[in-house]
């Protein structure tokens, strides 16, 4: 087997802002491996904030390499359980092995990833249109842009956020879903989500740091909203401490380590009763594609990423105003856009 890897710095449409930091491009690592004449397309989205980069993910693919090349990728399942010891935690790194493997496998069987993987080919839900945080102004701008969407995420975290959200619900009739990333205290959640119910909120994703779960037992309770989970949950052994702390998960592939780590959460999650949730970083059609095959376990969707981009080098997934369309080739069923991904 082959393998290369590639870094690629991709322009925002904007300046893309949460409570913790700002940033106008995506700086991403594809991953390409060979095998017999098939090829498997790979992608992860490195974040700082769970302590990688896509300079350190590369790093340790490209180490692996000898490894790899040394495999027959249709052994997938071992080949991921090694990798992942190999990584040594690196799940950045994994999410872009796990899907260019799974990938090669499905192709391998002329299935799309969905049926490869036992799934079900049930309607997508629509996915959110993520509006960062900015000036009001430019909030409503980007809402605009997007004005025909079914569904915005609404990104939160200063002291104007009941403002913005007022602002934003002039705009439109549509649901709303906020994203505090952890900036909240639990008194500040209850009484934000009070003023939220009335603005037409669906939910508050994780409002509070995830250094605090304990405290979230008590928003739980006196919440007027479903509280979703995020960074208080990256990986499947995480899902049995939010019982009676969060009324759902947000599950990202890059944040737990790609396709079949995100499968358990998911299950996990459905056989606990909690409402699942696919999420992304900025990524692009070949990530959050991946993601998508997963549809038939979600009640929520995140997966705009593409969206967000000046331009996406893949094609794959297709929206509708939200509503999303996998394609219909074997394995993930995405292509690299001519003249892109060189």
């Amino acid at each position: 087997m082959k393998i290369s890897t590639r870094i690629a710095t991709l322009p925002l449409r904007h300046t893309f802002s949460i409570s913790r930091g700002s940033s106008d491009c995506a700086q991403l690592v594809f991953v390409r491996i060979e095998h017999e004449g098939t090829a498997g397309l790979g992608e992860t989205a490195p974040s700082a904030f769970y302590g990688h980069t896509a300079a350190s993910v590369k790093e340790a693919l490209d180490a692996l390499a000898p490894w790899l090349e040394s495999l027959d990728p249709s052994a997938w399942r071992l080949a991921l359980d090694e990798a992942r010891e190999r990584l040594q935690g690196n799940r950045a790194a994994l999410c872009g092995l796990d899907l260019a493997i799974l990938d090669w496998a499905a192709k391998r069987q002329g299935q799309p990833l969905w049926r490869f993987l036992g799934l079900k080919p049930s309607p997508l839900p629509p996915t959110s249109y993520t509006i960062g945080l900015d000036t009001i102004e430019k909030m409503v701008e980007k809402l605009r842009e997007r004005r025909g969407h079914l569904v915005f995420k609404i990104k939160l975290g200063r002291p104007n956020d009941l403002e913005i959200v007022e602002a934003l619900r002039r705009e439109t009739r549509a649901p709303f879903r906020v994203d505090a990333n952890c900036a909240w205290s639990a008194q500040e959640t209850i009484e934000k989500s009070k003023a939220l119910a009335r603005l037409g909120v669906e939910f508050i994703e994780q409002p509070m740091p995830r250094e605090r779960l304990e405290e979230m037992e008590r928003v739980w309770r006196e919440s007027a909203l479903p509280l979703i989970a995020d960074e208080s949950a990256e990986l499947p052994e995480h899902v049995g401490a939010l019982r009676g702390r969060f009324h759902g998960v947000n599950v990202k592939l890059v944040k737990c380590g790609g396709v079949l780590p995100a499968l358990r959460m998911l299950e996990t999650a459905r056989e606990m009763g909690l409402k699942t949730m696919a999420g992304c970083m900025v990524e692009t059609s070949l990530l959050i594609t991946a993601a998508a095959h997963l549809g038939s376990l979600l009640d929520y969707a995140d997966l705009d990423g593409p969206l967000l981009l000046r331009r996406d080098p893949f094609q794959g997934l297709r929206y509708d105003n939200g509503r999303m369309i996998l394609p219909e080739g074997p394995g993930l069923g995405v292509v690299e856009r001519e003249g892109e991904c060189t």
